[in-house]
């Protein structure tokens, strides 16, 4: 995609007194930590000649013998958790904690002078930086470590073998499957382990650590060794002064607790060795680790799949005032194309701001659809928060450069995007930061409310209605009105989600995406089964045909969606679609955004799920914006496709409110209130078009 350096220069320097004013705020250094960190090793005399045999450490004499011994003789399993001995401070997400002024969003963790380092008779190298760099997680969350990187002792079976022992992972409805919720040993007794292969010398910092996610079960490992190697045979145990130090682990099973290590270690893989677990449980655990891969530039294979950007925009976890701040920037510098608005405010005052680019902002031109992006309906789905905020500025970088495709899309579109629709959830998330925010910290308002699924139930009252077959007399087909119970003020309705219908109905949509997370799917409506008490039943819409080709158009353009290779996030295997799924089909809720657009307005509207972590770290997010960025352009272009056209009497005069009807599609659709045009994205035949005035 062609560059302007004018355009680019001059944004890239607004941003970037955004990123100097944040840190300025909170303390933080500006450096990159991953940079920094790969120019010292550099310099380090034994990486600079790389051995072509892996370094081989022998286990220590003395507190070796331990181990040796462990495995003569099993002892007995512990009959109840140990206290650990000389654990470090154990960090537990609190949502009360304020974040620390530092960029390597570990928001919840507190930063911890290194000890002395025990033991130079590792052999092991250790780093010695007077000061500790926070390094990212390997990628267990992300899936960026694959199944084949991680080991076990032993399983109780395959759907709790070690491919499941990732951070945040969820089970199945059905537990005891191939999918569950954890790596779980096959014995609970010392001799049990989990290990990662980092592939490539790596700075081990530290280690994260969750129970079993299960709805009956309680499995969770209390303390822990932690060990190193460079060829998988050989051993060294993480010490603390002249002994193994012991980590302290879960007191439950869903909030994580990250263990730092006391000085970093250096090695190819790392060892996790439960040492006690809950007295009625399993020895169980899911984890993530913290490391640094040190420079290779002897390894084709790592430099080649290392994935890279070459837009120059601001790619960090933006706080509340940070994203606002972001949005003047924006706003400033393609001041002629953008504007900002707020749709209303939350359960706890913040405005919920929206951005609007179009050549002409702030008015509706005849002929011209209008688009939506809604992302952060669940405050800790991060990820579609900043891809929003990515494309704010892709969009103002490359209309400045004049780049064909985006001007024309800018000039014959009305987009708006509303990055943080549950800011008051983000804030709590941002506090807990991307590693130890869990998998539920932050998803709901303030109060309470799961946004996405607070809308009104139009589905019950649509078939009610067809089964009494008072359709259409009675009861329309669509812009189905709401209930009046949901309209009064005690209604279980959040401010949120009021400002979004008032906003929806303000503004004539045709088509909008709001952005979730956790999974790597695109679902379209209907999103509640037809039949009831069925938790998943293939319920399509008059227009499935459409709405399998809008789905269909984000997710073969995503870099990962349609790839059949790739791991399945969680539980489901979205590949029989290619990358889409009926929303019902895969589990039914009643009240969801999407089918209250369809019903009640003239958007079609779907739910794209963005990336399998919720949260990534902020080193991920160049390569989310690389797997998402064509995707988001291309389904904002789906907007022109189909029907254009105004809707006028004998005299001329726009007919306001006109019902469009579409021979063999039970769905109508309506002109705006002025009545000067329509806008639809159905392909259907001239002749199969009526409207009734």
């Amino acid at each position: 995609m062609a560059r302007r350096g004018a355009a680019a220069l001059a944004l890239a320097l607004a941003l970037l007194a955004v990123a100097l004013a944040g840190a300025a705020a909170q303390g933080a250094a500006v450096e990159d930590p991953d940079y920094y960190v790969q120019e010292i090793w550099s310099r380090e005399p034994y990486y600079a000649r790389l051995e072509p045999e892996p370094f081989s450490p022998p286990l220590p004499a003395g507190p070796g013998e331990e181990e040796r011994k462990l495995r003569a003789s099993e002892p007995r399993a512990p009959k109840k958790a140990t206290k650990p001995k000389k654990a470090p401070k154990r960090e537990k997400l609190a949502p009360e904690t304020p974040p620390p002024g530092k960029k390597s969003n570990r928001k919840g963790v507190k930063t911890k002078s290194s000890e002395k380092a025990a033991g130079d008779d590792h052999r092991v190298p250790v780093a010695r930086e007077a000061v500790r760099e926070g390094c990212p997680p390997l990628g267990l969350e992300t899936l960026k470590i694959t199944d084949f990187q991680l080991h076990a002792s032993t399983s109780k079976r395959y759907g709790l073998g070690a491919h499941r022992g990732r951070l945040n992972i969820q089970a199945g409805i059905n537990e005891n499957d191939f999918y569950d919720g954890a790596w779980c040993a096959g014995r609970n007794d010392l001799h049990q382990w989990i290990e990662v292969d980092a592939r490539r010398l790596t700075k081990f910092t530290g280690v994260i650590t969750q129970g079993r996610n299960s709805l009956w079960l309680s499995d969770w490992v209390t303390s822990y060794k932690v060990m190193v190697s460079n060829d998988s045979h050989t051993w060294v145990t993480v010490k603390n002064g002249s002994g193994d130090m012991i980590f302290e682990g879960n007191s439950e099973k869903e909030i994580p607790v990250l263990n730092e290590l006391p000085v970093p270690m250096v090695a190819r893989y790392i060892r996790i060795n439960p040492r006690s677990w809950f007295d009625n449980g399993s020895i169980c655990m899911r984890m993530e680790i913290l490391g640094c891969p040190l420079p290779d530039p002897n390894n084709y294979y790592h430099r080649r799949n290392e994935m890279t950007t070459t837009d120059d925009l601001d790619f960090k976890h933006h706080s509340y005032k940070e994203m606002r701040q972001l949005m003047k920037v924006v706003n400033e510098m393609c001041s002629n194309i953008t504007r900002i608005y707020n749709i209303g405010k939350s359960h706890q005052g913040l405005k919920l701001y929206a951005v609007e680019i179009s050549d002409h902002p702030g008015e509706h031109e005849v002929g011209e659809p209008e688009f939506h992006y809604i992302a952060g309906a669940h405050g800790n789905e991060v990820l579609g928060r900043e891809l929003m905020l990515l494309l704010m500025q892709f969009l103002c970088q490359e209309y400045l450069a004049r780049n064909s495709r985006i001007v024309r899309l800018v000039e014959e579109t009305r987009i708006h995007i509303i990055p943080s629709l549950n800011p008051d959830g983000y804030e709590k998330a941002y506090e807990g930061g991307s590693e130890l925010g869990g998998w539920s910290l932050g998803r709901w308002t303030h109060d309470g409310i799961d946004i996405n699924n607070n809308f009104p139930d139009l589905n019950t009252l649509l078939w009610g209605a067809e089964d009494r077959q008072n359709i259409p007399r009675k009861v329309p087909n669509h812009y189905i009105a709401i209930p009046e119970w949901f309209l009064s003020e005690n209604a279980t309705v959040a401010v949120e989600t009021r400002a979004v219908i008032a906003w929806m109905e303000k503004i004539p949509f045709v088509l909008g995406g709001n952005l979730q997370g956790g999974e790597l799917v695109v679902a379209y409506p209907y999103d509640m089964a037809r039949s009831t008490w069925q938790m998943q039943e293939h319920t399509p819409t008059p227009d499935d045909h459409v709405f399998r080709w809008l789905a269909y158009a984000y997710a073969s353009t995503h870099r990962l969606m349609t790839d059949a290779r790739r791991r399945v996030c969680h539980t489901e295997d979205f590949q029989k679609e290619d990358g889409t799924v009926n929303g019902a089909s895969w589990h039914t809720v009643a009240g969801s955004l999407n089918d209250f657009s369809y019903l009640h307005t003239n958007c079609f509207e779907l739910s794209i799920y963005v990336g399998c972590d919720k949260y990534p770290h902020e080193s991920e997010l160049p390569e989310e914006w690389e797997n998402n960025r064509e995707s988001l352009i291309v389904f904002m272009e789906q907007v022109h496709r189909g029907i254009k056209g105004l809707v006028r009497d004998l005299h001329g005069k726009g007919i306001p409110n006109a019902v469009i009807s579409v021979e063999g599609v039970n769905h109508d659709i309506r002109t705006g209130n002025r009545g000067l045009e329509h806008a639809s994205i159905r392909g259907a035949r001239p002749s199969t078009l009526m409207v009734l005035g």
